[in-house]
């Protein structure tokens, strides 16, 4: 609105006996006629967006002026709808706007890297980056850096965040936060700007991940789909190495045998209609140790007893199958059930769940 430019008007002289014409009014003025009405009218203008000097000498300008006759509201309100229609194509504005507009069409390094310029820059606000991060994110400030600074933080959050974030600390140090807060009224906003500019490069320096999956993760993944004299001769190495990770990664398995414990019986039908029935076929007729048995009969209980009745014969007639095949028609069997996973048809119960 502070680009808007003068109104163009005539200058021929005035005419004897009537009053000159008016001089030209400024882009400032013009641009507090437009807001003036657009708040008469109940509009909500993002003002606070304007860097400060700009909003400073908005609301002087609009502070210096007491009318303007139809004429004057009419040549204004024109142009700034002619400017308006005028307009092709506009772009977000500032750094921070087109982080947001290419979010996913960036490396992460190089949106690191524009963050950590954009925290920088003079008119950004940093409370509004520490804002949007995760609380997990947020949580060491509170329980490394001094109470003051975790007050200071606290208060420039949103409720909800900073109580949830206050949950998570233990009890005296909760409290100790809590009483900082009180002692924090005084203290001047560039003093509360930097703290924020400190955090931000302190959350922001952090190195980019290489990979989006944690570890965990990323080895179960691998074994969910290797050969289980493979994965069990690995669990044991883990076991042996580091007996955290493996029972973290023994939860993050999902194999044929752990069907009956993380899948819902209804859910079994979605299950088989991904699966042609060849494969279903061997999958089940191969299933030799006990909790693979347990898991063939328990996809037979939640099919149709016609269904499961025609079933159990082609088993008999196809007799024994081989554990490579056996092997790999339940690893198709685990591939239709994460696939629905992903496409948010079928939840995977969690063991906490089977604990309940």
């Amino acid at each position: 609105m502070s680009a808007l430019t003068p109104l163009s008007r005539p200058q021929a002289n005035s005419a004897p006996g009537r009053p000159p014409a008016p001089p030209a009014m400024t882009g400032r003025q013009k641009a507090a006629i437009i807001v003036r009405l657009l708040l008469s009218e109940g509009g909500n203008l993002p003002l606070r967006d304007l860097p400060d000097h700009l909003q400073a000498a908005l609301t002087e300008q609009i502070g210096s002026m007491r009318s303007v006759d139809r004429d004057t509201l009419r040549n204004v309100v024109e142009e700034f709808l002619t400017r308006l229609e005028s307009v092709g194509l506009s772009f977000p504005g500032g750094i921070d706007g087109a982080l947001q507009m290419l979010d996913g069409h960036i490396s992460a390094t190089a949106a690191s890297r524009l963050k950590r310029l954009a925290s920088a820059s003079a008119k950004a606000d940093p409370w509004d980056r520490i804002a949007a991060l995760d609380p997990e994110k947020l949580l060491p400030v509170l329980t490394e850096e001094s109470v003051e600074v975790g007050a200071v933080m606290l208060s420039k959050l949103a409720v909800s965040r900073a109580a949830e974030l206050l949950g998570k600390l233990p009890g005296d140090r909760a409290r100790r936060i809590a009483y900082a807060v009180s002692q924090t009224g005084n203290i001047d906003p560039e003093t509360v700007r930097q703290i924020g500019l400190s955090l931000v490069g302190q959350l922001e320096t952090q190195p980019v991940r290489a990979f989006e999956a944690d570890p965990v993760e990323r080895v179960g993944a691998i074994l969910n789909f290797s050969p289980a004299a493979t994965r069990d001769d690995v669990l044991q190495g883990l076991t042996e190495t580091d007996t955290d990770f493996a029972t973290q990664v023994r939860r993050a398995i999902f194999t044929f045998a752990d069907i009956p414990d993380r899948i819902e019986g209804r859910d079994i039908s979605k299950v088989t209609r991904g699966v042609d029935q060849a494969t279903l076929i061997n999958a089940l007729a191969g299933a030799a140790g006990d909790n693979d048995r347990a898991a063939a009969e328990f996809i037979l209980s939640n099919m149709s007893q016609r269904m499961a009745s025609s079933l159990r014969e082609e088993m008999v007639e196809r007799g024994k199958v081989k554990d490579k095949d056996a092997e790999a028609a339940m690893t198709a069997i685990i591939v239709a059930i994460r696939d629905l996973e992903s496409a948010g048809e079928l939840v995977l119960k969690t063991s906490d769940e089977d604990d309940d």
